[in-house]
């Protein structure tokens, strides 16, 4: 299920990324006195009594202006708060009710979404002072009083949050449904894929690149079973992102990757491997997603016998960091290879929801550790008692040792491949959690 989306938004300089910062918990906006210094949404995971919100901060909304960069400013939160659930508007104690404040409101009003009232800067701890109450006048219902700075307040602006929010429920698909996210770059034919795989024009299909803006769900079934297809807008480099709305799919890729188990991280044929191309896989990787790379518009490519296997091994060095994603080569213009898609889609689905009973990872354990020993490190050698997996989607494994730092990454890699040998894991990322334990005198 996606994450509820909360905006905080509010005039320039009244402590927004510093709240941001407070309840994520991370240094992830910047944060100046000079009004104007966040731009652009930032985006950061909060969780808060079980509740899992994804936060957007918004640079400073001055209502009224000809300034160029503020004008965009002013739209980059205006479209943060149309896909938001809930709206945090973040005034300040110190300066008071302002103009800017009350025609900001009646903005947030008019857009029907749920408001929760944030008075910013009530530093000391007690009754607030008489100003607070000033607050009242927005017509927002009744103000709460924090200190992003210190984090007094925090959690009673959470908890009116998450009274806004409904019960959360799973999406309603079948249990055999499985999600698809279709990633990558502009114009490099998802919006094209979706529409071969669902049979009919369902996504326009532009060869103006962006021309997706949302993520657009389509149902699928058909003799290999149920899917549901997600196509994201195409996510391009910062410095050629000019359009607020462009922008904002970033953020809309985010959360389809998010919905979804499987991804179809799609590569353009004839441009090749981009940088790019690697930011997009990142973001299947790090959620731990299964991964397929597609090749597309592989008709357009004049090939000979030696075409695909010389064009995998290049592509295998570019995603060297997941390595274990299998390779397609397909096109959605001709319908190529679409059928062997389907097939590595339920495939890695199946591999990322693998789970190992202990007995036999324990028995590849003792089988890895004696064809290579543990490292050492000033006469100490690691050791691992023992290993189970914790989870799936995706597969983690606890592993328990006498000593965390012994425990080198390249010897996680080589008990990775190990498991992968054994197991197949195709498809699915891995995450390993390291425990220490005392030695048993």
């Amino acid at each position: 299920m996606a994450k509820p989306v909360v905006a905080i938004v509010g005039r320039p300089n009244v402590g927004k990324s510093t709240l941001f910062n407070k309840l994520v918990g991370k240094r992830l906006s910047i944060v100046d006195n000079t009004p104007g210094v966040t731009r652009d949404r930032i985006y950061g995971d909060c969780e808060w009594l079980g509740h899992n919100l994804l936060l957007v901060d918004t640079g400073g909304i001055e209502p009224r202006t000809d300034d160029v960069i503020l004008s965009q400013m002013r739209r980059q939160a205006q479209l943060a708060i149309e896909s938001a659930d809930v709206i945090v508007l973040v005034t300040d104690l110190r300066s008071g009710v302002v103009a800017t404040d009350a025609e900001v409101a009646s903005m947030l009003q008019k857009s029907g979404k749920p408001v929760v009232l944030c008075v910013n800067k009530c530093d000391s701890i007690g009754a607030p002072p008489l100003d607070f109450y000033e607050f009242y006048n927005l017509g927002l219902g009744d103000p709460i009083a924090v200190s992003a700075a210190h984090g007094h307040g925090t959690g009673d602006l959470l908890d009116a949050v998450l009274a806004y929010l409904p019960p959360e429920r799973e999406e309603e698909t079948d249990d055999d449904t499985i999600k698809v996210a279709v990633i990558g770059k502009p114009n490099v034919g998802k919006s094209s894929l979706v529409n071969a795989i669902a049979g009919e024009e369902r996504v326009i299909v532009s060869n103006i690149a962006g021309t997706t803006r949302d993520a657009t769900d389509t149902l699928v079934e058909n003799q290999h079973g149920k899917f549901v297809f997600i196509d994201t807008a195409g996510l391009r480099r910062k410095s050629r992102v000019d359009d607020a709305i462009e922008k904002y799919s970033v953020l809309r890729a985010r959360m389809a990757v998010e919905r979804a188990s499987v991804c179809v991280i799609m590569i353009d044929a004839q441009e090749g491997f981009t940088e790019q191309d690697s930011k997009v896989a990142g973001i299947a990787h790090e959620q731990g997603k299964a991964c397929i790379i597609a090749v597309n518009k592989w008709d357009a490519i004049e090939k000979d016998d030696r075409t695909m296997d010389s064009y995998r091994k290049k592509l295998m060095q570019d995603f060297s960091f997941m390595a274990y994603a299998p390779i397609i080569f397909i096109s959605a213009k001709t319908g190529q290879r679409l059928d062997r898609l389907f097939e590595l889609i339920h495939y890695v689905d199946g591999q990322n929801a693998m789970r190992i009973s202990t007995g036999r990872l324990n028995d590849v354990l003792a089988a890895a550790t004696a064809r290579v020993q543990p490292p050492t490190d000033k006469g100490r050698r690691l050791k691992i008692y023992y290993m189970t997996q914790a989870s799936t989607r995706p597969p983690t494994f606890v592993c328990f040792v006498n000593r965390k730092d012994l425990f080198h990454y390249s010897y996680q890699r080589y008990l990775d491949n190990q498991i992968r040998e054994v197991f197949g894991l195709e498809g699915t990322p891995t995450r390993f959690v390291i425990r220490e334990r005392e030695e048993k005198k």
